[in-house]
């Protein structure tokens, strides 16, 4: 081999090795993330996700929501109606997430920050998982921290701090699409109630376009209450939502009260409702509202208390209290009353006896 071709060979050798130590070097250098996005391909694929699911303290997610039929439906609750603004807030907060800060890396301290795994039973963070086109983007939402949180990639060790913050909910009763119905009470023609036990009863409006409201049949002996008590709530069927569903065969409904509302309209709208421990479950249907009709079938439905309460009043609510009887004054026992007073006897006046003459 020639000199000038070893010489040759030598610097290549040394241009390779500068090379390869530069790129090493770069590649360990500290990186600046501050602004960076959480999940950067999220936001190119918001438009083709079709899956969303939450999971906290366990290994099976507790909420999955999933397209069926181009519907959004929570699976845990047998695809019944999502919120679909709720599912659209979530997506959008994780496309625009941004880094502040990079945090601990070390496992052992990420309990401390909530974004340990959240298959462990306690964890206090929160995975989303999100299927689209191009795959599944995974995050754990650890605790509030700022104006944000502390958050992991599913899958590294690196934490972050980012922002803004993401809120998520862990139970599926807080992921329906809770309207039911929205009902002025103003088209409330007439509301019929069945109870369990006891007699039922049918307030009716007295005339069309009227406030005044009257009383069928009064039970013997009582009197209706005045027009304004008889009348429904002016809420009672206005903004009308549904705490949780069930399917309506996993509730007892065997003792139940029955609630008919008739409106302007024509439709009538039949509640049947049954407490069942300290919930409040109603089934619902429509003789004029097939989109009702269909999202209520096979179902029930969680109401809060008052707005059931409303629906089924007790007859009792709607008469005159009855008047207590005055309770007739009695003595106790062993008590004597005591002896009329009279006026005192008047002493007769003392015979006139002569002066005594003193002795002599």
């Amino acid at each position: 081999m020639s000199r000038r071709r070893f010489l040759l060979l030598l610097v290549a050798a040394l241009l390779v090795i500068c090379g390869a130590l530069y790129l090493s070097t770069q590649r360990n250098l500290p990186r600046d993330s501050h602004g960076m996005s959480l999940l950067p391909a999220l936001a190119k694929e918001l438009n083709s996700v079709t899956s969303l699911s939450v999971r906290k303290g366990g290994a099976t997610p507790t909420v999955t929501v999933h397209k069926v039929a181009e519907q959004w439906a929570i699976a845990e609750r047998g695809d019944y109606p999502a919120d679909v603004a709720k599912l659209h807030k979530l997506l959008l907060s994780l496309g625009d997430a941004k880094i502040v800060e990079e945090k601990t890396s070390n496992p052992a301290n990420f309990s401390i920050i909530g974004v340990e795994d959240p298959t462990r039973p306690g964890a206090t963070g929160t995975e989303i998982t999100v299927a689209a086109q191009d795959g599944k983007h995974a995050v754990i939402i650890g605790r509030p921290t700022g104006d944000g949180n502390f958050a992991r990639r599913s899958g590294e060790n690196k934490s972050y701090v980012i922002e803004p913050a993401i809120s998520v909910e862990s139970e599926p009763r807080l992921w329906i699409e809770s309207r039911l119905l929205d009902v002025p009470a103003a088209s409330i023609q007439s509301v019929e109630v069945k109870p369990a036990t006891g007699a039922g009863y049918i307030v009716h409006r007295l005339k069309p376009n009227e406030d005044g409201f009257g009383l069928d049949a009064t039970p013997a002996g009582r009197k209706a209450a005045d027009s304004h008590a008889l009348a429904p709530s002016a809420t009672l069927l206005s903004g009308l939502t549904a705490e949780d569903v069930a399917a309506a065969k996993d509730i007892d409904f065997s003792k139940s009260s029955e609630a008919i509302i008739t409106l302007s309209d024509g439709n009538v709208i039949t509640f049947t409702g049954t407490p069942v421990a300290d919930k409040r479950w109603i089934q619902v249907q429509a003789s004029k509202d097939a989109a009702l009709d269909s999202k209520a079938q096979g179902r029930a439905f969680e109401l809060a208390s008052y707005r059931y309460d409303a629906i089924f009043r007790p007859l009792e609510q709607l008469l005159v209290p009855k008047e207590s009887p005055v309770p007739a004054k009695t003595s106790s026992p062993g008590h004597k009353p005591p002896a009329p007073r009279t006026a005192p006897a008047r002493q007769a006046p003392p015979a006139h006896q002569p002066p005594s003459t003193p002795a002599s």
